[in-house]
């Protein structure tokens, strides 16, 4: 915006006809709470997304019936360092050099960013931050924080690793590692599956899934909802501030562990495996099959096929889901029983999407809608400006997660921030119905790209190499038609919207190497 400093008068005038959600004033208690749950690897199987058939997320529904469910969303980077970095700075990949996981965390990369709970602090709100945000911990995000111990699971990282003795069968038929949970043995993986991406290493393997005897405070992700819980619970004795509470749960990344109670929901039924194509593909090039092939940020499809653990697998990520449904649940009463309950706006983001199969892969870190479509719901305040907003509606117009950064501004009235990538949700959330013709980029390694509009996706490798799929009427991208002369001028204005990179703006002199993939994105 090229208007900073206007009168209040002037400014209220201006925010009131572009429907902003409120008007700043200068009592900054008038300004509405945000509630900013972020969710780990979490793709479009929730209920308002209808994702698959059988999954029980209550929690989210409701969320959803209050709100606007962007149905189209896309993340700027299908994996957790680089997703969440753009996120928080309001930057896309390509301009902070945050590619990958193995990258430096955006505070280093960029020291000069601004990120969204620093901004607003400086207009007055007390922030608060849980859980996973940033890739790794992120200490010093917020004025008051908590971060659990037990984060991936409910065993101590050290009562995963495989002894001298046990590290041979760790890659076999029968992997084998003798723990304790609780004061009872367990043998790991539960999945009994040898290691597909780090069979010499004693650390526990990651690619697992099952129930597990704990209570969901034994895990991290209930230690985090506990916390925030009592956050919102104590804002209500000092309403004079606003607050900013943002919420990271792990959940459902692997491994694939929650308490048997959330299995328990999916008990007798026929689980549904994910609609896939058997020659999928054949149509893509070398380079597409490998990123699809490659076991990079979680097992190979080949691996589960063999042996037989791929209902398994979908029934372990059903219950983490509702795991954390549960999680969401608690924030929800705990808004609805405060004084805030009208005046809170709730976002709730997935960092990226994941795949259980299709297209032959496990994970994400690909250009396919399987990984960059995330779920997203915002649920405005019910009181003032937005009291009269749609609520249980869907948006189908092409979003970002980019675009949070300048929709909390405007939603909340803050002092606008130049320089971000995004744009503001708020016209979708006064009319969801809108439809623009407007294209979400996604970035996955350097130079390799997706373009999502709202019939179209057209990928475009580092290498030239390209794919186009008809959303419309080929949802599961399973005929690639990049190579059809009757397509060349739509592939062509998909390709004309890529942005112009002409070197990582971390290292320039050292593009990424094949074996560089694996390395940097296997960790979590």
């Amino acid at each position: 915006m090229k208007i900073l400093f206007i009168s209040a008068f002037s400014f209220t005038l201006w925010a009131v006809c572009l429907g902003l959600l409120t008007a700043p004033t200068a009592d900054a208690a008038d300004r509405p709470n945000v509630l900013f749950i972020a969710v780990d690897d979490l793709n479009d199987w929730i209920g308002p997304l209808r994702g698959h058939p059988q999954v029980k997320t209550p929690h989210l529904d409701r969320l959803a019936k209050r709100g606007v469910t962007f149905a189209n969303a896309h993340c700027a980077a299908p994996l957790c360092n680089p997703s969440r970095a753009a996120v928080f700075s309001g930057l896309q990949p390509f301009q902070t050099g945050v590619l990958a996981n193995d990258e430096k965390a955006i505070r280093t990369a960029r020291p000069d960013a601004v990120l969204i709970p620093q901004h607003f602090q400086q207009a007055g709100y007390r922030t608060y931050a849980t859980g996973k945000l940033l890739h790794q911990k992120g200490a010093g995000l917020c004025e008051a924080e908590f971060y659990p111990e037990q984060r991936w699971s409910p065993f101590a990282p050290e009562a995963v690793n495989y002894t001298a003795a046990e590290l041979p069968s760790k890659g076999s038929a029968n992997p084998r590692h003798h723990t304790v949970l609780k004061g009872r043995p367990v043998v790991l993986p539960l999945n009994r599956m040898p290691s597909d991406r780090a069979a010499a290493s004693p650390g526990g393997e990651s690619f697992d899934w099952g129930p597990v005897d704990v209570d969901d405070s034994d895990l991290g992700d209930g230690q985090i909802a506990d916390w925030a819980v009592q956050q919102i619970r104590t804002q209500t004795t000092s309403p004079a501030q606003p607050w900013f509470l943002a919420v990271g749960f792990y959940r459902p990344h692997i491994p694939l562990f929650a308490p048997r109670k959330y299995f328990d929901l999916y008990a007798g039924l026929d689980i549904q495996l994910p609609v896939v194509k058997a020659d999928d593909l054949d149509d893509l090039s070398d380079t597409g099959r490998k990123w699809a092939r490659d076991p990079v940020t979680a097992g190979s499809h080949a691996s589960v096929v063999k042996h037989g653990q791929w209902k398994a697998a979908v029934t372990a990520y059903l219950a983490c889901v509702s795991f954390i449904d549960a999680q969401i649940g608690k924030l929800l009463d705990a808004i609805d029983a405060s004084p805030a309950a009208d005046n809170t706006i709730i976002v709730f983001w997935g960092d990226h999407g994941w795949h259980l199969g299709e297209k032959e892969h496990w994970g994400k870190w690909t250009g396919w809608q399987r990984s960059t479509r995330v779920p997203l719901l915002i649920a405005p305040p019910r009181s003032g400006a937005t009291a009269n907003f749609p609520r249980g509606a869907t948006c189908s117009d092409p979003v970002g997660l980019i675009d949070l950064y300048p929709t909390l501004i405007d939603a909340c009235g803050l002092a606008a921030r130049p320089g971000l990538a995004g744009e503001s949700l708020v016209p979708l959330l006064k009319n969801p119905t809108t439809a623009s013709d407007r294209h979400i980029l996604t970035a996955f390694d350097a130079g390799n790209f997706s373009v999502t509009g709202a019939r179209w996706r057209y990928l475009r490798y580092a290498d030239g190499n390209e794919e186009l799929y008809d959303s419309a009427n080929d949802p599961h991208e399973w005929t690639n038609l990049a190579g059809r002369p009757e397509h060349r001028a739509i592939r062509q204005a998909m390709a004309a919207r890529l942005p112009v990179v002409t070197a990582r703006p971390t290292d320039a002199s050292n593009p990424p190497a094949e074996s560089g993939r694996k390395k940097k994105n296997a960790a979590p």
